[in-house]
């Protein structure tokens, strides 16, 4: 048998404990003809298979996030500006006065999740005078976490809130001495007040919703994500909120597997809405690169305990139970697996109260599901889990959030939160994501360096070593672990002959590279189903997935592309215009803030002596362009 594509003299980490180094990889009708030495793989070519030099380069299996939103995002990743990775709050508003600048009215500029405040060098959110300085007319819509939202005056005019708008449950508006609204939005304790605003924003025509959600997978496919499960969301409606991403499955235009789950929309109606879909959605209906995968995150609206370290941890209302228990029989009765958002151990426990309760009438054996996030869950809590046949699915929060969590409960409760090594000695089922759009990035590579390291983005070393995984464990956790939460276990997850030929080649070697690199990794070479569906540096000339431009003309994604890992040292991926930036900077690599011009390279207008002092005191001792 001969086979379509060979790739040779690589650095292949399999996953596979029989056989776990390999140099060269042979594919067959989208999955793994052969995994061995080049000489026995290469034995398979004939006239017509492509053959692909690695040049010793490092290649692991696709990475597979266990929770994040690209349905969602996909709608609209084109319209967001992303600060995700940014390195200083100046290069970030430099980036939001040039968007302001090519946005037509009456779209909105909006900053949507992704990144924090402690990531900046000024550690520090911009203030509402400063967006506005940049800003006058155009609507600025920025949202910082789970915890608030920044509306310059023309996005509050735009939405219509004034001194007469009341606070809705669970938030609340901001306002100055004579009750007219600042700008500022508060989750107190949910984040509905901030979602339910950003709803109120323009959105974008079907055909550019397609043009945008083949690029939020591009994005993907650039950092070395070949599939997901897709959590749901809120004002993500089934099926109308799924039709871009079911025309471009019709179409053969996935780059991303993609696993979905289907979450409630209805308060109080929850139930309602799961006998509808358990009678109209067959569990695992689709094909490998689109198919349902079960109910969740939301299940009822009553046990959300939305993880705001700003805030107290609120308490679940009375009634959680009752209205959890009719949801969990109806699914499993239809052998529905589902997943539950649930931050505090608090909230598990009380869920679990109800899957026990269940278990003894419906058995769950069998049914693949899991909690979502758990940050603080108990051991006791983990052996209930482990009980009933469950699993934990946990996402890189904390790495945006962990100062929050520490200013509130201190370092020592954050040394295990959540207790991710102690979870898999335990034997518990624990994969890895991001939770991105809107709280988290979508980088991969930011969510290992996180569970490798302790450290939250900002640098805060949270996590005691015994708390931290070695380099295979965590990539394990984002590739075979998490085929249990998509019921896709053996099927892929592993370079191994038989699996779906998924793979990335990486910008540096990931078992070789230092620890501050690692979140600043990405691929050159992607493939999902034996297409090369990325291609960059050395292998740029073998990408099969071109992509049009992005939509609009005036869309972010042109100009700022997606994840922008400013501040990285030469070599790692540094954006071209922080190269024109510290061109001739001497201490680019080392004063610790290089990402922004130090003598106006972007076209500032401040005085040389004010940019002086301002870099001078931060530690840098270039101040020449």
């Amino acid at each position: 048998m001969n086979a379509d594509l060979i790739l040779h003299t690589g650095l292949v980490t399999t996953l596979d404990r029989s056989n776990p180094v390999a140099s060269a990889i042979a594919v067959k009708d989208g999955k793994f003809l052969a995994v061995g030495h080049d000489k026995e793989v290469l034995a398979l070519a004939g006239p017509h298979t492509r053959i692909v030099d690695l040049k010793g380069r490092r290649v692991l299996p696709g990475l597979i996030d266990n929770h994040t939103h690209v349905v969602r995002g996909g709608l609209n990743f084109n319209m967001e500006l992303r600060w995700d990775g940014v390195r200083s709050l100046a290069d970030a508003m430099d980036m939001l006065k040039r968007q302001v600048a090519v946005t037509p009215p009456p779209q909105w500029v909006r900053v949507i999740g992704g990144f924090t405040e402690h990531q900046f060098a000024e550690k520090r959110l911009p203030t509402l005078d400063e967006i506005n300085a940049v800003a006058p007319d155009t609507p600025v819509f920025l949202l910082h976490l789970y915890d608030r939202a920044l509306l310059n005056g023309a996005a509050l005019r735009a939405v219509g809130y004034t001194r007469d708008t009341p606070n809705p449950p669970g938030g609340e508006i901001l306002r100055d001495g004579n009750g007219n609204p600042t700008g500022l939005l508060l989750a107190k304790p949910n984040a509905g007040i901030l979602y339910a605003t950003l709803a109120r924003g323009p959105k974008l025509p079907f055909d550019y919703q397609v043009n945008s959600t083949r690029h939020f997978m591009r994005e993907l496919n650039r950092l070395g994500v070949t599939s997901v499960i897709d959590a749901g969301g809120g004002f993500q409606n089934y099926p109308d909120d799924y039709a871009v991403i079911q025309k471009l499955a019709d179409e053969d235009q996935m780059t991303v597997r993609l696993a979905y789950n289907l979450f409630t929309q209805k308060p109080k109606e929850e139930k309602d809405d799961f006998l509808n879909w358990t009678a109209s959605v067959k569990y695992k209906q689709g094909n490998d690169y689109f198919r349902h995968n079960g109910a969740g995150e939301m299940l009822v609206f009553s046990a959300a305990d939305f993880e705001d370290f700003r805030q107290p941890r609120p308490d679940m209302e009375p009634e959680m139970e009752g209205e959890l228990e009719e949801v969990v029989r109806v699914l499993a009765e239809n052998r529905w697996p589902w997943r539950l958002h649930a931050t505090y151990d608090e909230t598990i426990s009380r869920a679990l109260d109800v899957f026990e309760k269940v278990n003894q009438d419906i058995p769950l054996e069998g049914l693949n599901w899991f909690f979502d996030h758990a940050e603080t869950i108990s051991e006791r809590s983990i052996d209930r889990i482990s009980a009933l046949g469950g699993g934990v699915a946990v996402q890189h929060r904390m790495a945006y959030q962990g100062e929050y969590f520490v200013e509130r409960y201190g370092l020592g409760a954050a040394e295990a939160t959540p207790p991710i090594a102690r979870m898999l000695d335990m034997g518990v089922k624990v994969s890895a994501g991001t939770d991105a759009t809107r709280v988290a990035s979508y980088n991969p590579w930011v969510s290992l360096a996180w569970m490798i390291t302790g450290r939250t983005v900002g640098g805060l070393r949270i996590y005691p070593q015994h708390n931290c995984l070695d380099r295979e464990t965590a990539l394990r956790m984002w590739t075979e672990n998490g085929t249990w939460f998509s019921n896709e276990e053996g099927l892929k997850g592993r370079i191994e002959a038989g699996q779906l030929a998924d793979l990335v080649v990486t910008s540096k070697d990931f078992f070789a590279c230092a620890e501050d690199e690692i979140s600043h990794l990405t691929s050159d070479l992607t493939m999902v189903g034996g297409k090369i569906v990325y291609g960059a540096g050395d292998f740029g000339s073998l990408d099969e997935n071109p992509v049009p431009p992005a939509m609009p003309d005036w869309s972010p994604v042109r100009t700022f592309k997606g994840y922008a890992a400013w501040g990285e040292p030469e070599g790692v991926g540094r954006n071209p215009l922080q190269r024109q930036a510290t061109a001739g900077c001497g201490c680019a690599n080392s004063c610790g803030i290089h990402g922004h011009n130090h003598l106006g390279a972007w076209g500032t207008d401040a005085p040389v002596s004010d940019l002086k002092s301002f870099w001078g005191a931060l530690g840098c001792a270039c101040w020449a362009v």
